[in-house]
């Protein structure tokens, strides 16, 4: 099914990122983006189920961060 939506190329809004593409994204370490998660410095969701503790992140949620609204975006020009 996945295969199908890449090729009639649609694009989803909320992709998902394990740590290690959220790195290279930011460019950064691994051990930074997890270092960053834990301290809650970059939005981050933690899976259930597993020994270890496993990361993900929004792309959305990260371009966020990265490109805050300006003032006049939200309302502050006066």
């Amino acid at each position: 099914m996945w295969r199908d939506i890449r090729k009639w190329g649609f694009q989803l809004e909320s992709q998902w990122l394990t740590a290690t593409e959220a790195a290279l994204y930011l460019k950064v370490k691994h051990r930074t983006v997890l270092k960053w998660a834990k301290e809650g410095q970059i939005p981050g969701h933690q899976l259930s189920g597993s020994k270890r503790i496993t990361w993900r992140f929004l792309k959305s949620e990260l371009d966020a961060m990265l490109n805050p609204p300006s003032a006049a975006e939200l309302g502050r020009v006066q």
